[in-house]
């Protein structure tokens, strides 16, 4: 016998119907693969714009049982670790990957990045989350390219975060980045080989890897021992209207332009087994809520890679 819907229900379900409904038929063409066994596959709160409160019920509500939280947690659960577990532990979530924010090479800024980034360590081990730490950077020139001996000192100073967030059972993961150093596949080599792969690890932004100019299909073959975390995310191209005027957006699952069966299939052959974080930036069309959005690339999975909750 079927349960009747409460109107609210039956308002976010009609909401997601529209939305789906909207896309051009051929979104989700082309498809197939399958995730790999033992993959999980969680749900970043970036799309919420800080409001993590709501982040946690809404990604909880679509049964995913990871959340990608942020630096901006501590504003509101500094003091309170208990009280973000208890929350987390109420909607049977964890926090497998935390973003902590960026490192720098200035040395004047070194003692406070290293500092800043092992209180988040001992934060996230507080409300037992872990054991990634996402680390970007801020370090790249604005007019020029960035130098070895830069690539290099950045991944020198991961890895001496690295290993004082060990100490805490925390290991820090590089989350390759348009705008930052590593936006090229060739500076995320150069970086990844300037780090010590004990101490850290890679996340592979699949979006940024793909409009840096690179193919993540591949990069997965080639840093299979050190992707410890993936990014689930799609990218978009837009014309271009101007010279500072940003020629990409992100966009959910199967609406972009990576190779998303590549990429799964990719993933199997390399018995991929941790972490695949599902992450937008915003909301790319305004008409649509995080929770609509989450929907979307929750339905890709399901239907054209065989995700199963």
């Amino acid at each position: 016998m079927s349960t009747p819907l409460s109107r609210r229900s039956f308002l976010k379900q009609l909401g997601f119907t529209a939305a789906v409904s909207a896309l051009p038929a051929s979104s989700f063409a082309g498809f197939s693969a399958a995730v790999p066994p033992g993959m999980k596959i969680g749900y970043a709160s970036i799309t919420w714009g800080g409001n993590d409160v709501q982040a946690i019920k809404d990604i909880a509500s679509l049964g995913f049982k990871g959340i990608q939280l942020r630096a901006n947690t501590l504003e509101t659960y500094s003091q309170k670790p208990d009280e973000l577990r208890q929350l987390l532990k109420e909607h049977n979530l964890t926090v497998p990957v935390f973003s902590s924010g960026n490192v720098n090479i200035n040395p004047a800024e070194k003692q406070v990045h290293m500092d800043k980034h092992i209180k988040h360590a001992k934060f996230l081990k507080s409300i037992g989350g872990g054991p990634y730490l996402q680390l970007t950077n801020n370090a790249r020139p604005k007019d020029r390219q960035p130098t070895a001996q830069e690539l290099k000192d950045i991944g020198k100073l991961m890895t001496e975060i690295g290993k004082r967030t060990a100490d805490e059972g925390i290991t820090v993961v590089y989350h390759n980045h348009m705008h930052q150093l590593g936006e090229t596949p060739q500076e995320v080599e150069q970086i990844m080989e300037a780090t010590d792969p004990k101490f850290v690890k890679l996340l592979l932004d699949i979006a940024h890897y793909h409009q840096g100019g690179g193919d993540p299909v591949k990069a997965i073959k080639q840093y299979k021992d050190l992707i410890h975390v993936l990014h689930l995310k799609d990218v978009q191209p837009l014309a271009n209207s101007g010279e500072n005027a940003r020629t990409y957006k992100f966009v959910e699952l199967g609406q972009g332009k990576v190779d998303m069966m590549g990429v799964f299939n990719a993933l199997t052959e390399i018995k991929f087994k941790n972490w695949g974080i599902i992450e937008l930036d915003g909301v790319p069309d305004k008409a649509r809520s995080p929770l609509q959005c989450a929907q979307i690339s929750k339905e890709f999975l399901q239907s054209k890679v065989g995700f199963k909750m």
